[in-house]
């Protein structure tokens, strides 16, 4: 039992690293992005690209990942969502998913429909461990993405609430016109969010194909209707509350992993209708605010 709640602890860290950036993007644009799974793929497969192929180091790679989706978050928002968002709430969605499926299949026919992994870079982290009391062992490696996914929130949350970016950013997601009028550059802000977002989508612990994007989507945005409205930290809860679901019910049967989350992800979807009204926008925005 001890080693199942690790797990899921564990396995939770996981899923708020994929669903911190989800949750944020809506929390300032009010974008559902259906493009955040493929996003976290892409640079997944860049880190692959840049270690397997250049032998450049895992730490470097992931600097200059982190910089080139950065500025492609930015060229996505000038070429895609801020035109989008004009069109009501609906069309942000069809555009990034759009974006997602043209991504997906650019991905399959460049790299193939092999899985990959980035094992090899990381070398002993993938079968190392910590040793804990009671003879249980912890993968490194599942503890290290805990740690970044508490640090990834940490550092967003305080620069939301401490620094001059995150208070126009919190501006402009509360109400972009008066921000305009206060003398905020709304589209840049927009547009710079964009590109953190996009900079934090690395996320992927195990191998992946081109079109496992969609996968980390559902658990992203799982973990983010269940966590609910408040600061990213509620996120971290729903994704804690998803890896508990899930393993509860891996415990019962042994396919019942992804049942045991959907239905955590129902019982919260029907509990925030109830509250918000039986609509599928009053749902999201129910969820997380910045």
């Amino acid at each position: 039992m001890t080693s199942q709640i690790i797990n899921a602890i564990l396995l939770g860290g996981y899923y708020a690293l994929l669903a911190t950036g989800l949750a944020f993007m809506y929390s300032v644009m009010r974008i559902i992005n259906l493009a955040h799974g493929t996003l976290i793929v892409l640079a997944a497969y860049a880190l692959w690209v840049l270690g397997e192929r250049l032998s450049i180091p895992l730490p470097a790679g992931i600097v200059v990942v982190a910089a080139a989706m950065f500025a492609l978050g930015m060229a996505l928002h000038h070429a895609v969502l801020a035109r989008a968002s004009r069109g009501g709430e609906l069309l942000p969605i069809l555009a990034t998913f759009g974006v997602a499926i043209i991504l997906d299949n650019l991905i399959f026919q460049v790299f193939g429909a092999d899985s990959i992994s980035l094992a090899p870079l990381v070398g002993d982290l993938t079968w190392a461990s910590f040793e804990l009391p009671g003879s249980l062992f912890v993968g490194k490696i599942s503890v290290y993405i805990l740690l970044a996914s508490v640090v990834q929130i940490g550092l967003l949350e305080w620069m939301l609430r401490h620094t001059g970016l995150g208070h126009r950013i919190q501006a402009t997601s509360q109400d972009r016109a008066t921000a305009a009028l206060l003398g905020i550059d709304t589209a840049r802000t927009a547009a710079i969010a964009t590109g953190v977002i996009a900079a934090t989508a690395m996320g992927l612990r195990a191998a992946w194909g081109p079109y496992s994007g969609s996968v980390q989507l559902l658990f992203a945005f799982e973990a983010v209707v269940i966590g609910g409205a408040g600061s990213l930290w509620r996120v971290l809860t729903g994704a804690l509350v998803l890896a508990f679901a899930q393993s509860l019910a891996a415990s019962i049967h042994p396919q019942g992993f992804l049942i045991g989350g959907h239905l955590a992800f129902l019982a919260a979807v029907f509990l925030r209708l109830r509250g918000a009204g039986w609509s599928f926008t009053a749902l999201l925005k129910s969820g997380v605010r910045a």
